[in-house]
């Protein structure tokens, strides 16, 4: 590569580098520019609870429980006001069938869902992140002339330094719209049995 070895080339060297800063500098104003002057970032809540699900309703039984826990997720480790966490809980409501719905009056639903916030933040616990069956791992099946699937999730939860696997099992049933809404879940039998040999140790 040829040097600059005079001070005219040093000049243009110079010149070359400036020219580039000022159109940084240039393309940055822009683009701040561009946002609203009120504009504000989301928080996470913030952002959860922006989708419409009548308009937007997850299609198919994982994309259900990737928006649970996102749902899940800002429960138990973001900061959130009362109307942010009945907001939340509303949300995941929506998401619930019919039946499921209707096995607790909405205080109770309320009232049992701020305890297991209190009792999961007091014990410093922390979603690390979490994951759903792959799309082929998704059963299918028919049951009194009802649509239903089951998958997997699984949540790392943090418990102080340690973090512990927690793989649940959904059930999910298909509503007269055509929409997947989530009938029930509860830990997985491989997780039951972990549980379970770890208490006779």
């Amino acid at each position: 590569m040829k040097r600059f070895k005079t001070p005219r080339g040093a000049f243009f060297l110079f010149l070359a580098i400036a020219c580039v800063l000022l159109a940084y500098y240039m393309i940055n104003l822009k683009i701040e520019k561009s946002k609203p002057e009120d504009y504000v970032q989301l928080t996470k809540v913030q952002e959860v609870l922006s989708r419409n699900l009548q308009t937007n309703y997850p299609q198919t039984p994982k994309e259900v429980i990737k928006y649970y826990s996102e749902i899940t997720t800002c429960f138990y480790n973001e900061e959130h006001t009362e109307e942010e966490l009945l907001a939340l809980a509303d949300k995941a409501s929506e998401l619930y069938d019919y039946d499921l719905v209707n096995n607790k009056t909405v205080e109770e639903y309320y009232r049992d869902l701020r305890s297991e916030i209190e009792d999961f933040k007091g014990k410093k616990y922390h979603i690390s992140s979490y994951s759903t069956s792959s799309s082929t791992d998704v059963y299918y099946f028919t049951e009194d002339g009802h649509d239903f699937a089951r998958l997997y999730c699984t949540y790392n939860v943090r418990m102080g330094t340690v973090k512990q696997p927690i793989e649940e099992v959904f059930l999910l049933r298909m509503d007269l719209e055509g929409h997947w809404k989530i009938y029930g879940w509860d830990l997985s039998q491989n997780h039951q049995k972990l549980l379970e040999g770890e208490t006779q140790e």
